[in-house]
């Protein structure tokens, strides 16, 4: 019994096959679609596992940069803000100029600046942490200032 076109079309649609291998899959299971999809993913001659998997990781990461978008990375002194921009372009300053970078926030620390991590639908808990190192900070700075005095 020969398959006909419809049948090969959806089999090659679905297994992402060529023409010739989706017709041979049938001929090779007698015209049983499912036997045909299970034949060709033994064979591993389908790619749509990988298709799907690919989708999923462009959703995910257009997921990511979005929300990277959407949160804010301030920096402020004395309740007054100082610098407000995107995760994202934090990011990507950062891949940039590393040193820079690195440079820039350990002066913004033992200056007295706060960071903070802000996102409109979510309480981010990292805020905690960068409460926690600006004071750690401040008490190191004010040691420092003291044997700086006394010497």
């Amino acid at each position: 019994m020969t398959a006909s076109l419809e049948i090969i079309e959806m089999i090659r649609e679905r297994a992402h096959v060529t023409y010739e291998e989706a017709r041979a899959a049938l001929e090779h299971c007698n015209d049983d679609v499912v036997e045909a999809l299970i034949y060709l993913e033994k064979q591993g001659k389908t790619n749509a596992s990988a298709g799907d998997k690919m989708n999923g990781f462009f959703a995910k990461a257009k997921k990511l940069v979005k929300a990277s978008f959407q949160t804010k990375f301030i920096i402020s002194k004395n309740q007054e803000t100082l610098i407000n921009l995107s995760v994202a372009i934090v990011i990507i300053v950062t891949l940039l100029v590393p040193p820079l970078v690195i440079l820039g926030l350990l002066i913004a620390l033992f200056t007295g600046c706060r960071f903070r991590v802000e996102k409109t639908d979510c309480d981010m808990k990292i805020n905690k942490t960068f409460d926690d190192i600006s004071s750690y900070t401040a008490k190191v700075s004010e040691q420092v200032k003291e044997v700086i005095n006394q010497a």
